[in-house]
């Protein structure tokens, strides 16, 4: 590989200090009658950017070989990985790879929660609870969709 295709290439601790300025670890408890517990568990991950930077969007995707670009609002866009197979993926580079801020904290909550959905913890009422008190904790504040645990043990009582 010629000097100038490793200068476009992203590396592993590049990628680190990236996503500790521009990344998130989400999760999204959305109230869905249909799901079996009156609840979805959707964690995600993203980088948002102006339209102008998408190549380092796209550059991420490649790296990854997964996940999406997408538009994020207005003049936005975001590279997205959903999907427990790629979350486990991006996790696992994670580990290998450390964030150096308070990020790192979101991070190991997000993934004890991507632990627990591989076990299927959020499609029992137990586990859905244990989920939204995790989430709940992280990027330091509480989710607005997210009013208590007490809610989806009301919520999740089967007909």
């Amino acid at each position: 590989m010629g000097a100038d295709n490793q200068q476009e290439r992203l590396n592993a601790k590049w990628i680190t200090g990236f996503v500790d300025g521009e990344g998130c670890f989400h999760v999204a408890l959305n109230k869905l009658p249909k799901m079996t517990l009156g609840w979805q568990v959707l964690p995600e991950f993203r980088v948002v950017q102006h339209q102008h930077d998408e190549i380092i969007l796209q550059k991420l995707k490649l790296f990854f070989d997964f996940g999406s670009v997408v538009r994020n609002h207005g003049d936005r866009k975001e590279f997205r990985v959903r999907g427990l197979k790629n979350l486990n993926k991006l996790t696992k580079f994670f580990k290998l790879n450390p964030l150096q801020t308070s990020k790192q904290k979101n991070f190991e909550i997000f993934s004890e929660i991507i632990k627990l959905m591989n076990k299927e913890q959020h499609l029992t009422q137990e586990g859905l609870i244990k989920i939204a008190k995790l989430a709940s904790k992280m990027n330091r504040k509480v989710k607005r969709h997210l009013e208590s645990s007490e809610t989806i043990r009301r919520n999740s009582i089967h007909e």
